[in-house]
C-alpha cells in the first residue's frame, strides 16, 4: 500500500479552518486539475463585466524613458526660451536625479530635430519619426501622462505592474488571469526583448515586469527569444521521441494531480499547465518563427532589421503574427532611450531602430482588420528634462529623467483615432489639460478589454489586489471613440 502523502502546515491550517469551504475547494482543483491534465485551457471568466472592443493587447515598451519634447510635444515656444533658465516658478521644487540636481543653472534646449503637424488634429510628431507621421490618423497621443517616480527601476516597476513596490503582479498577467487564452497552443503573454542602439546596452530589464506575482505561476509572461531555441527549455532531450514525452508527462499529470487532490496546492495545476503548455508549444513556435510565408512586401513593410532575429523590427512581425494567433497579451520591451548624454545622436539612432517598425505593425494590422480590436499601446516609463543635462550645446550633452508630463500614443480597438489628449506648459514640464495617470492608463486598458479595472481582483495578505492599486484610477474616458 502506497504511504500516504503529507500536507504541508499551509495546506493543514487551511483544512483545519475552512471545514466545508475546503472540501469544495478540494472538488474544484480536481476538476481543475483533470482539464489541465487533459490539455484543457482552465480560464477564470468571470471578471469580464461588459462587451469588449479589444481581445488582445500589444504593448510596445519603450524602457528608458522617450523625450516626450523632442518627439510629441514639441512647442513653438521652446525655440523662443532655448538657452534660458528654467524658471524656479516652473520647477516649482520638483525633486530631480543626481545626475543634474548639482548643476548650477538649467538651461532649456529646444527639440534637437523639428516636426510637423500631422494627421486631422495637427499633432506635432517629430521628424525623427517620419513613419509614426504617416499613421498620426490612425493612433491617440496622450500628452499628460504622469507618474511619482524619477528613477527608471521604480518607474518602470509601476508602469509594468502597478506598484513601485517589488511583488506585484504585472499588466499582461492580470490579462490573463482575468481573461485565459484563446489559442490553447501558446501563453496568454508573450514577451520578446530587444537592444536599440541609442544608449546605455546595460539598462537592466527585469522577469518581474512579465511575473505573476501572488497570481497562479500559470499567468506570467513567457520569453520568445532569438536563434535556433526561441524558448528555452522547450526541445526534447536527445533520443527522446514526441510520443515518449507524451507518454512521460501523463505519468507525471497523473502523479501531481494525485498531490494536488491531497495537498490542495494550487501551484501544482499551474505546474501540470506548464509542461502540457511546453508539449503543445513544440510544434506552434517554430510555425510562428517560421517567416518563409510573409510577402516580399510586408517584410519591406517592417524594414530592413525585420529579417535580423532578436531586433525591434523582427518582434514587431512576430508580434503581429502572435495576435493572429490569438495571444491575449504581447509585449515589446525595447530598451535604449535613456539619454542622459550625446541625445543628438543617441535619440536618432533609437528612432531610426523603432520608428518604421512600429507604424508597419499598426499598417498591418489595420489592413488585415485587426486593429478593430487589437490595442496597440507605445510608451515608456517617464520623459525627459527640457532642461540639458551638462552644457548646452555640447555634443556630450543630453536629457535627464523627467515624470511629471511625458506622452504615450495608442492606437486600435476603440481608441479615438487622429486624436491629441491633454495638454502641458510651454516648457513641456507640468500639465495643464486632462492629466493621466499610469494607474488610469491601465484602468483604460482593461475598460478596452471588456473588465472594470476595480472588479479584477485577487486577495493576498489581507487585501483585494488591483493591477490600478489602492489610490484612485479612473478611464480615460476623453480618448475612446
Amino acid at each position: 500500500m502506497n504511504a500516504p502523502l503529507l500536507l504541508d502546515r499551509r495546506a493543514f491550517l487551511g483544512r483545519s479552518a475552512c471545514g466545508i469551504g475546503s472540501i469544495a475547494l478540494h472538488s474544484l482543483l480536481a476538476e481543475s486539475m483533470s482539464m489541465a491534465a487533459r490539455g484543457e485551457e482552465v480560464s477564470p471568466g468571470m471578471f469580464r463585466s461588459f462587451a469588449p472592443k479589444a481581445k488582445r493587447v500589444i504593448f510596445l515598451f519603450q524602457s528608458g524613458g522617450p523625450s516626450h519634447m523632442d518627439l510629441f510635444d514639441g512647442k513653438d515656444a521652446l525655440d523662443k526660451l532655448h538657452g534660458t533658465n528654467l524658471p524656479d516658478s516652473v520647477r516649482s521644487g520638483q525633486r530631480v536625479t543626481g545626475m543634474t540636481s548639482g548643476q548650477s543653472s538649467f538651461p532649456v534646449l529646444k527639440p534637437i530635430s523639428p516636426g510637423k503637424a500631422c494627421g486631422p488634429s495637427g499633432v506635432w510628431i517629430s521628424d525623427l519619426l517620419p513613419w509614426t507621421q504617416k499613421i498620426a490618423g490612425d493612433i491617440c497621443v496622450v500628452r499628460s501622462m504622469h507618474t511619482e517616480a524619477i528613477n527608471h527601476d521604480p518607474a518602470i516597476t509601476l508602469a509594468n505592474t502597478g506598484s513601485m513596490q517589488l511583488g506585484h503582479a504585472s499588466a499582461g498577467a492580470w490579462v490573463s488571469y482575468g481573461l485565459g487564452s484563446e489559442n490553447k497552443n501558446f501563453p496568454a503573454f508573450m514577451v520578446l526583448i530587444s537592444q536599440g542602439t541609442g544608449k546605455n546596452p546595460d539598462q537592466p530589464i527585469f522577469s518581474r515586469l512579465w511575473g505573476s506575482g501572488y497570481l497562479p505561476s500559470q499567468h506570467q509572461g513567457v520569453i520568445l527569444g532569438a536563434g535556433k531555441e526561441p524558448v528555452l527549455y522547450l526541445d526534447n532531450p536527445k533520443g527522446v521521441t514526441r510520443p515518449q514525452r507524451r507518454a512521460a508527462l501523463d505519468d507525471l499529470a497523473a502523479l501531481n494531480t494525485r498531490f494536488g487532490e491531497q495537498a490542495v496546492d494550487p501551484e501544482t495545476m499551474a505546474r501540470i499547465h506548464a509542461y502540457e503548455m511546453a508539449f503543445r508549444m513544440q510544434a506552434s513556435v517554430p510555425e510562428l518563427t517560421d517567416l518563409s510565408g510573409e510577402s516580399e512586401e510586408t517584410l519591406e513593410l517592417y524594414g530592413p532589421e525585420v529579417r535580423k532575429p532578436g531586433t525591434y523590427a523582427a518582434n514587431c512581425l512576430l508580434a503581429r503574427r502572435l495576435a493572429e494567433r490569438d495571444v491575449r497579451f504581447i509585449q515589446l520591451f525595447h530598451r535604449g532611450w535613456d539619454q542622459h548624454v550625446a541625445i543628438t545622436r543617441q535619440l536618432p539612432n533609437q528612432c531610426r531602430d523603432t520608428d518604421q517598425p512600429s507604424a508597419a505593425l499598426v499598417m498591418d494590422l489595420k489592413r488585415r482588420g485587426l486593429l478593430e480590436d487589437t490595442l496597440v499601446i507605445w510608451g515608456g516609463e517617464f520623459g525627459r528634462t527640457v532642461y540639458s543635462q551638462g552644457a548646452l550645446g555640447s555634443a556630450s550633452s543630453g536629457r535627464d529623467h523627467h515624470g511629471r508630463c511625458f506622452s504615450v500614443w495608442l492606437a486600435g480597438a476603440g481608441i479615438k483615432p487622429g486624436y491629441v489628449h491633454g495638454e502641458t506648459d510651454d516648457f513641456c514640464w507640468n500639465i495643464t489639460k486632462d492629466p493621466v495617470h499610469l494607474r488610469d492608463l491601465h484602468a483604460t486598458m482593461l475598460q478596452q478589454l471588456g473588465i472594470d479595472h476595480n472588479k479584477l481582483v485577487f486577495p493576498y495578505r489581507g487585501l483585494d489586489q488591483k493591477l490600478t492599486g489602492v489610490e484612485p484610477a479612473k478611464v480615460v474616458e476623453g480618448i475612446l471613440a
